[in-house]
């Protein structure tokens, strides 16, 4: 899961956890606050319309019937006879001094911990938690109930001489609080959520971030990963290479030398024996022998000397650095055609490139290779050289029209086609080859661009 799902998650119950605290703990301080100023309202004022009735608690333990009666008939008229469904006035040591139930007067109960708290000044008020034992409710029993204990003062001392112990009817009240408990958990869960909202939102946004950089890292990784294979192939291509040249220049080198062994030096061989022939070396031959036998001596020194030249004509390159893409194509095929009297179609239309030099070595050797090779092995039938340039693509094709072979069982130690293939490579060129019955085709192809306009 992503940072955003786990704080989602673990964030989401640790904040629903803290706000069922939070709205408890503050539901509970606004019930508590509420009950005691409703409790301390109601109160004061069935204070002030008991206390006036009720005689000096510090000299009378007990009340009057002429007091008790006023109590009857002020709790059973008016606001307080709709509202009080239960009354006790309680002494210190427990006796029940009044009460609405007249069963009860004279009673002695254990002090509660409310009247306790009642007796040391502090009232006292529950909401909806009659004790089961209480008595006297009535019908009022399983109406929303506020008990409350009321510290009964002396006016002039403010010392407390009794307690009373009403319980009101509170519709009202109930009301009240739950409107207070609705809008307390509101504002909680509305706090709880914008706080939560927020911190998602940054805790998003870093996610976010994150994820879009381990994933621009992965791909970053992974763009590595592939470089490096690459570049480890890119290696091992270059060792071949580099093996396959050194092979290629050690055939280059035996061709040479065995152009050289089997034309001129058989030549240069010849005449030497002729030079130690008898119409030579005999001071008696005549004129006309030793004539002719120096004209073959000069002839087959010519012929070498023609040879020779050819093998140089082949190894060293014209001046082809300057030359543009269209005077290399026809310098390769006017050298072909005066060399073998064969004639050789040029097809195409040759755009201005920017060709780096090696380019142009390349296709310049390519074609006088391929050409070559079609005079050797097809005798010059149907030799053509075709020249396009498509969406940055050179392609430069020799074809002829011979008797073709079989390319799938060709030697892969050739020396003219693992030339030419190592050539067109060596400078980022693919190499293909294509023979039938019908003739054979060989092409290469480049990325150029073409030449900027100055």
């Amino acid at each position: 899961m992503s940072l955003a799902v786990q704080f989602l998650v673990a964030g989401g119950a640790v904040l629903l956890a803290a706000m069922f605290l939070a709205g408890y703990w503050v539901t509970s301080r606004i019930e508590d606050g509420v009950t005691s100023n409703a409790a301390t309202t109601t109160a004061l004022y069935v204070d002030s319309v008991i206390a006036p009735i009720l005689p000096d608690m510090r000299r009378s333990e007990a009340l009057g019937e002429s007091v008790k009666r006023a109590l009857d008939e002020t709790l059973d008229q008016g606001g307080l006879g709709d509202r009080i469904v239960l009354f006790r006035l309680w002494s210190r040591d427990g006796t029940i001094l009044y009460s609405k139930d007249a069963g009860q007067i004279g009673k002695t109960f254990p002090l509660t911990p409310n009247l306790e708290a009642a007796w040391s000044g502090r009232v006292v008020a529950r909401f909806d938690k009659a004790d089961e034992s209480e008595k006297g409710l009535g019908e009022a029993a399983g109406l929303p109930l506020m008990a409350i204990y009321n510290p009964v003062r002396e006016p002039w001392s403010g010392q407390v001489v009794a307690v009373s112990e009403f319980y009101e009817i509170a519709h009202e009240f109930r009301a009240t609080l739950s409107a207070a408990r609705i809008s307390s958990w509101l504002f909680v869960a509305g706090t709880t959520l914008a706080i939560f909202g927020l911190l998602w939102g940054i805790v998003y946004r870093g996610s976010r971030t994150i994820d879009d950089q381990r994933q621009a890292l992965q791909e970053r990784v992974s763009e590595l990963q592939r470089l490096l294979a690459q570049n480890s192939a890119l290696r091992l291509r270059v060792q071949g290479a580099s093996r396959r040249a050194a092979a290629l220049n050690e055939r280059y080198l035996r061709r040479i030398a065995a152009d050289l062994h089997d034309g001129p030096a058989q030549l240069l061989a010849l005449a030497s024996l002729r030079m130690d022939s008898r119409a030579i070396s005999s001071p008696r031959a005549r004129a006309v022998e030793r004539e002719a036998e120096v004209g073959a001596i000069k002839a087959s020194l010519d012929e070498a000397m023609r040879e020779i030249r050819d093998i140089c004509n082949g190894l060293v390159l014209p001046q082809i650095e300057t030359a543009n893409l269209a005077e290399i194509l026809g310098l390769a095929v006017a050298t072909h055609e005066q060399r073998t009297g064969t004639a050789v179609a040029l097809s195409g239309d040759v755009p201005e490139l920017g060709l780096a030099s090696s380019e142009k070595i390349s296709i310049f050797r390519f074609v006088q290779e391929a050409l070559n090779n079609a005079f050797r092995h097809a005798g010059g039938q149907g030799q053509a050289v075709k020249v396009a340039a498509v969406d940055g693509r050179l392609v430069v094709e020799v074809i002829d029209e011979g008797a073709g072979f079989d390319v799938e069982n060709v030697r892969a130690d050739r020396l003219g086609l693992a030339g030419l293939r190592e050539r067109v490579e060596s400078i980022g060129g693919d190499f293909s080859l294509a023979s039938s019955p019908q003739g054979t085709r060989v092409a290469v192809t480049l990325a150029v661009r073409e030449k900027e306009q100055t």
